[in-house]
């Protein structure tokens, strides 16, 4: 059952994206005009809306603000840390695999970030959840770069641990508090993109695992020159992530795999 709504997950979103979506809407409009039919102006003025409201209207924003601010980090960060959980989906396993050399995405402060960290808190563990997220995929796992990476970062290796298993969230929540055994009473933060934070907590919440959130990679602000600052790839780009989040969250409180419809601090 697991497998099966995983590959459902990835064939969804491949059709139903929005930017996907909405041109192969305008696609249908226009076979329905070229074929005579009047109906066929309605699908294509929709699509043209849809890509015109994103170029004058930050969407982007709106979409992934209250994500990112429903659980703002520490006002003072925990004078004991005794491991830090990292969500994979900041590394590029098939670049790195092409290439040689680890491959780090937009996301790249999940990954940076925890070298920091365990700078200020040498007793902390590293522990870091990802296997292969995708249909498609080559030999190497997310964790594989992670190891790479954070090896050459000089993170010594016996303070590091890999689940090199999970392909969402959900499994990075189980196979991650399976492999930490977290004690009563420990301290462990969770660092992931502050859009990815409200389900990835109540995944773990979930899961029996009461961590603190840790938000990097904030992607909005409050002012016109960040509403617009950013390209119209890269607007339709960060709209499709929010609303992903905003379905993800959705699917998991329906079918159990949180106990809220949007979990709060």
């Amino acid at each position: 059952m697991t497998d099966l709504l995983f590959v459902l997950s990835k064939l969804f979103w491949l059709a139903l994206r929005p930017g996907t979506f909405a041109l192969l809407v305008a696609l249908v409009g226009l076979w329905a005009v070229w074929r005579g039919r009047r109906w066929g102006r309605r699908p294509i003025a929709a699509a043209l809306g849809f890509y015109l409201a994103l170029l004058l209207l930050p969407l982007h924003i709106w979409v992934q603000m209250p994500l990112e601010d429903r659980f703002p980090r520490p006002a003072e960060e925990p004078a004991r840390v005794d491991g830090i959980v990292v969500l994979g989906g900041a590394v590029e396993q098939d670049m790195t695999e092409a290439r040689g050399i680890p491959a780090l995405n937009g996301a790249a402060e999940r990954m940076t970030e925890p070298v920091a960290l365990m700078r200020r808190h040498p007793g902390a563990r590293l522990l870091f959840t990802g296997g292969q997220g995708a249909l498609l995929h080559g030999g190497l796992t997310e964790a594989d770069v992670a190891r790479q990476f954070w090896t050459g970062m000089g993170v010594p290796p016996e303070r590091m641990i890999f689940e090199t298993g999970a392909r969402n969230t959900h499994e990075n929540a189980v196979l991650s508090h399976a492999l930490a055994r977290p004690r009563l009473g420990e301290t462990w933060l969770l660092v992931t993109s502050a859009s990815h934070m409200p389900r990835s907590v109540g995944v773990y919440r979930r899961a029996g695992w009461e961590v603190v959130p840790w938000p990097v990679n904030y992607r909005t602000g409050r002012g016109f020159h960040i509403w617009y600052a950013a390209s119209f790839p890269g607007r339709l780009s960060e709209f499709e992530w929010g609303l992903r989040e905003w379905i993800g969250m959705s699917i998991y409180r329906l079918i159990g795999r949180t106990d809220a419809l949007f979990p709060s601090p």
